[in-house]
């Protein structure tokens, strides 16, 4: 069976033209956005009503690329406005936040929510870094280290001291403690290979988005995969997710001509600021491991920016047509990459909010009932 999760971005799609970063905050309009956060989460109340089985938001800073600074603010929100779906947080940018926050505050949305959180805990993009005045070279330690410091606040039964590298708490014992035992389940990214090593090594579900080619997932979940069964495990289907920008319309050509505009704007001006810093970020640190990884970074992240909608549509990295081609997209996608999960992002750059609802409800009444059981 595969699973569906919706994600939102919550991006602020007003800017004209491409900023520089930082961005300047005086570019934000708080009455426009206050109109948006309540729209954006009544579209995610939506999706729980439509049958998607995750409802999702992550963590950015300092951009209109997107609102969620603090994504627990929005999972609590969610905890009063769904009723069945699981709310994945996608998650904390850990190695920027306190991990005993983190721990807490994952905790209290999965009782409020009756044990339905999906703890995303996420290392972040590298403009991150610049945003917290985080050394963008100690990601990985200080990923694995708050990692491993959050599982132990929710696992551990009694009192605890933690001197590590990075943290130190003379007592840890969080209140309240996960509903789900011995805690939530945990995804992260698996947008590189050693993204996707490390998450098998965790034992952890994996998420692979903004693709420019499907290729580019295959290899990570590959290597997922391989890494898990030399540690002699199995990752399921439901391990497994790929995230995709989604329109559906009644006409292959609405939706291509919907889905292209709104991926422009999205990669031409709301990404742009956040790509430029990114690349600075990679350029000047150890943020990845290996060169290889660094280029391959700055390539695919390059080339978002010359793709047409075709080239998407053609690629299979978007989900973009009538409900009868999406599902034979989504048929393709999961014969090719074996996932469980399809994560889909409706909100696309200045998508208008009703064109943004209309198309979910297609996806939910159209689509959905025709590729659970793939």
């Amino acid at each position: 069976m595969v699973q569906f999760s919706y994600f939102h971005l919550m991006p602020h799609p007003y800017l004209e033209q491409a900023p520089a970063w930082p961005v300047a905050h005086k570019l934000f309009d708080p009455v426009r956005a206050s109109k948006d956060y309540q729209e954006y989460i009544d579209q995610m109340a939506l999706a729980d009503e439509l049958g998607f089985d995750w409802v999702g938001c992550n963590e950015h800073h300092y951009t209109p690329y997107g609102l969620m600074s603090n994504p627990a603010l929005i999972g609590a929100a969610l905890t009063q406005r769904t009723r069945r779906c699981r709310i994945g947080m996608l998650g904390a940018l850990l190695p920027l936040n306190n991990p005993v926050r983190v721990a807490e505050e994952y905790a209290m949305l999965d009782v409020m929510s009756g044990g339905r959180l999906m703890a995303g805990l996420i290392r972040g993009i590298p403009n991150e870094y610049i945003a917290y005045g985080v050394d963008p070279s100690e990601s990985w330690e200080r990923f694995e280290e708050a990692l491993d410091l959050v599982i132990r606040a929710w696992t551990e039964p009694e009192p605890f001291g933690w001197e590590g590298k990075h943290y130190q708490f003379r007592t840890v014992s969080i209140w309240p403690r996960p509903l789900q035992q011995p805690h939530p389940p945990l995804l992260m990214s698996g947008g590189s290979s050693e993204s996707a090593a490390f998450a098998a090594r965790k034992r952890a579900m994996i998420g692979v988005v903004q693709l420019t080619t499907l290729e580019q997932a295959r290899e990570n979940f590959d290597i997922y995969r391989a890494t898990a069964r030399e540690l002699g495990w199995e990752p399921p289907r439901s391990h497994m997710l790929v995230g995709m920008h989604t329109h559906v319309a009644r006409t292959d050509a609405e939706a291509r001509a919907t889905l292209g505009e709104a991926e422009d704007y999205f990669y031409r001006v709301l990404s742009s600021a956040s790509q430029h810093a990114n690349e600075l970020v990679v350029h000047g640190s150890r943020y990845y491991s290996t060169e290889a990884a660094r280029q391959r970074r700055i390539t695919n992240r390059a080339a978002h920016r010359h793709l047409t909608i075709d080239d998407r549509i053609e690629r299979g990295t978007v989900l973009c047509g009538s409900p009868d081609t999406v599902v034979r997209q989504i048929q393709q996608t999961v014969k090719e990459l074996g996932v469980g999960v399809i994560q889909t992002g409706f909100k696309i750059g200045a998508l208008p909010n009703e064109k943004v609802v209309e198309s979910m409800q297609l996806f939910g009444r159209e689509v959905l009932p025709h590729v659970r059981d793939l």
